[in-house]
């Protein structure tokens, strides 16, 4: 099976996305990486070795760090994307690469993270969030109509989804009108066993972007005035030391082994965004500490309440402050915890994506003649979205 592997964009450093394509690479290490651009300063050595191709943004001067002023351009550099020759392609996509255009014989498979962010549920959000001028929020937001409308018609280039959530099925059903299997994205939860050593404090592992709302868990512990341990970095960092009482630290971004420790050690992990899956509270409960999040999103997935954690109704500083007492009442078995955290594990995601590859691989060579394969919007609907492994898949949900 000749098979390639496309990705947005390698920029940012290794974050939840990467991860993902980091165990893709290890499943098919073969396949060439396409991406819309590769900032390899960034990326570090981990992929030096990968055979990573660009789109023409890549020659763009100063491209690779601006990229994101690009978007405009985006759409023609997806098209521009050589996918021909392959008897698969499996894009990995938050935003663009969804929509790449495969010649009829080949079988486009999407592992979506979520449909667009800032074209869809949290567009509004975006635009007044951007860092610049008046004027050029008016024009991306002028712009915005016309890459939903090319978001929605591109992506029935894909033949079938899978996906990282019950949540984010439900948007791509609600925007693109399509069915998704829910695949449940990799985490390493070898690398967060639990230790038998407790310290004082909660602890906060994000980037530091306003949907994050750090904000909020701050207030919530500025009125506990109990200790609690923010590691990440982002541009919200300044505000939030403003925002920091006596009891609230904010270390930014550490080494993996240093946010070990302190998961392993916390008293609990505060989750207070809506997130689309949440490695990181997946992380927690295999280190066997339990979970305080926003009961939206991932987290209904992924935390059981009153076993693994604790879910807060409103995303509020008082029902968040609420729950971390409630937390504090429960006594949280960290053998239940590493166990439910298993069931998230790496080796589950592999297990689970290859048998969809090669299923949807299998029966799109057992179709008729390739030339007679609906194209356009007539591509075919999965009949059994979620009937990867069935009784696993019940397991975990």
């Amino acid at each position: 099976m000749r098979l390639a592997i496309v990705h947005d964009y390698l920029t940012q450093g290794v974050r939840g996305a990467e991860r993902v394509l980091q165990v893709l690479h290890r499943m098919y290490p073969e396949a060439p990486v396409y991406t819309l651009v590769y900032d390899r300063e960034r990326m570090g050595p981990a992929f030096e070795d990968w055979d990573i191709r660009t789109s023409f943004l890549q020659r763009i001067p100063f491209g690779v760090r601006q990229y994101q002023k690009l978007f405009p351009l985006m759409p023609r550099a997806v098209a521009s994307l050589d996918l021909r020759g392959y008897d698969v392609v499996l894009s990995a996509s938050s935003a663009w690469v969804k929509s790449v255009q495969c010649d009829a014989p080949t079988l486009h498979l999407c592992y979506c993270y979520s449909p667009a962010r800032f074209l869809w549920h949290w567009s509004d959000e975006y635009v007044r969030t951007l860092p610049c001028s008046s004027l050029t929020r008016s024009i991306v937001r002028r712009l915005l109509p016309r890459l939903r409308d090319w978001d929605r018609a591109t992506v029935q280039h894909v033949d079938e989804f899978a996906t990282i959530s019950q949540t984010v099925r439900q948007r791509i059903r609600r925007y693109y009108g399509r069915e998704a299997a829910v695949i449940y994205p990799p985490v390493n939860t070898d690398a967060f066993r639990p230790v038998e050593e407790d310290e004082d404090y909660f602890l906060i592992v994000s980037a530091l972007n306003p949907y994050k709302r750090v904000d909020l868990a701050i207030e919530a512990f500025n009125q506990l005035r109990l200790p609690l341990v923010v590691i990440g970095d982002g541009p919200c960092r300044a505000a939030l030391e403003q925002l920091a009482g006596p009891t609230v630290r904010l270390l930014g971004r550490l080494p993996d082994p240093e946010t070990v420790y302190y998961y392993q050690r916390c008293r609990g992990f505060i989750m207070p965004q809506e997130e689309d899956f949440g490695l990181t509270a997946v992380e927690a409960q295999a280190a066997g500490r339990p979970v305080i999040a926003f009961g939206r999103g991932g987290a209904t997935e992924t935390v059981k309440d009153g076993e693994t954690g604790v879910i807060f109704p409103e995303q509020r500083a008082d029902s968040l402050a609420e729950a971390v007492l409630r937390a504090t009442r429960i006594h949280f078995s960290k053998q239940r915890l590493r166990a439910h955290a298993r069931q998230f594990d790496t080796s589950v995601f592999q297990r689970r994506l290859g048998a969809f590859i090669a299923d949807r691989h299998r029966r799109h060579r057992g179709r008729a003649d390739p030339a007679s394969r609906p194209s356009g919007d007539a591509r075919p609907q999965p009949t059994e979205p979620d009937a990867v492994i069935p009784s696993e898949q019940e397991s975990v949900v």
